[in-house]
């Protein structure tokens, strides 16, 4: 089986989230759990494989990155940085261009936001005003432990 960061390099997000089925099945993660991570992982990776593909990937503080691997991943998968993304690329999509990153003058195309706005709401995260951060603690703390378990699953 591959690794996580051999899929990350150029699988499709059809590809990466049947092995996360296939690994979910394999593994003695509670049906809860199982319910939980495959759009959480979905999410993600609805936003990170179109940057990848665009040779765009960039760091919640806007830095430029080279390319997807598993610790770029996880640090996207944080509710917090994965919210912010959801802001930055619903700028970017409005203004046709790239925003708040160091990419300057990059040629941008726009990434579908709907999967993972479904997500983010589903979750009452505040999509509306960046500024606010009103989305429950425990919806936080429950994407702390489903990122500890998706970090188990494929290494």
């Amino acid at each position: 089986m591959k690794t996580l960061n051999e899929l990350l390099v150029n699988s499709s997000r059809e590809e990466i989230l049947e092995l996360y089925t296939i690994a979910l099945d394999k593994s003695e993660e509670e049906d809860f759990w199982k319910e939980k991570i495959l759009p959480y992982v979905d999410a993600i990776l609805s936003v990170l494989l179109p940057l990848r593909d665009q040779k765009l990937l960039f760091t919640p503080e806007g830095r430029k990155v080279e390319s997807l691997d598993e610790e770029f991943f996880f640090r996207w998968a944080d509710l917090m940085c994965l919210r912010t993304m959801a802001f930055i690329l619903e700028e970017s999509n409005t203004k046709s261009s790239l925003c708040r990153t160091d990419y300057k003058d990059a040629n941008y195309e726009q990434i579908d936001l709907q999967t993972l706005g479904e997500y983010l709401s589903l979750y009452r995260v505040n999509l509306d005003d960046e500024e606010s951060l009103d989305f429950p603690v425990s919806n936080y703390n429950l994407h702390t432990g489903m990122l500890t378990t998706i970090k188990t699953l494929i290494k």
